[in-house]
């Protein structure tokens, strides 16, 4: 099965230009203000011109009250909400759109039960626990992922095109995620290394 790509974090057009050139599946806007890669929604309304038909527009929100995040969905056609934060399955499924919700993974985390509190979320999204939000470009222990985690799986957390391949051999994902791994800049990206990434997976799609 062809491991879906996501690229987050992106600012400028010229990234996005670059990650569906490469063959990004979905591309990623940060709504959370403290983040270095934050964009308005009108700012992200831009950037959505240039991406075409069926690569998905994602939006990532961090405990962000139901006003802002509405008015980020009514602003571009967000497809998927990918929530980051503490809210809780009420909160997610509120605003009547598909959505990941991701889960910080440390060691005692009962990821199983985690992910039976949202059973209506389109996957769960593993990333590495970190202080404050976001994985830090860190990557977690995979050993800690349960065989039998319910739903569709999304890794992300320190990926890059060095360790990627390795990460859908052995996990096998149904996407993966990537921001820092492919910046040479916090919100800047690296085309040359959006395109490694997206070939390492495609490369490791065919090992499997």
């Amino acid at each position: 099965m062809k491991t879906r790509i996501k690229i987050c974090g992106l600012t400028r057009e010229e990234d996005v230009d670059a990650a569906v050139a490469a063959g990004a599946d979905a591309i990623g806007f940060v709504f959370y203000p403290p983040s270095p890669r934050y964009v308005t929604p009108q700012r992200a309304a831009e950037l959505v011109k240039r991406i075409p038909p069926f690569v998905d527009v994602v939006g990532l929100f961090v405990n962000e009250t139901p006003k802002l995040v509405q008015a980020a969905c009514d602003a571009l056609p967000i497809n998927v909400l990918q929530f980051h934060g503490d809210e809780d399955a009420a909160y997610c499924r509120r605003f009547a759109r598909p959505y990941l919700r991701a889960a910080r993974v440390r060691p005692g985390l009962d990821l199983v039960e985690f992910a039976s509190s949202f059973p209506e979320a389109r996957g769960l999204l593993l990333d590495a626990f970190v202080e404050g939000y976001g994985g830090g470009g860190h990557v977690f222990d995979w050993t800690l992922i349960p065989p039998d985690l319910p739903g569709y799986l999304v890794l992300s957390g320190g990926l890059t095109a060095e360790n990627v391949g390795d990460a859908v051999r052995r996990v096998r994902p149904v996407a993966v995620d990537v921001s820092s791994g492919v910046e040479m800049s916090k919100g800047i990206k690296d085309h040359s290394k959006i395109a490694a990434f997206v070939a390492a997976v495609r490369k490791a799609d065919e090992s499997i």
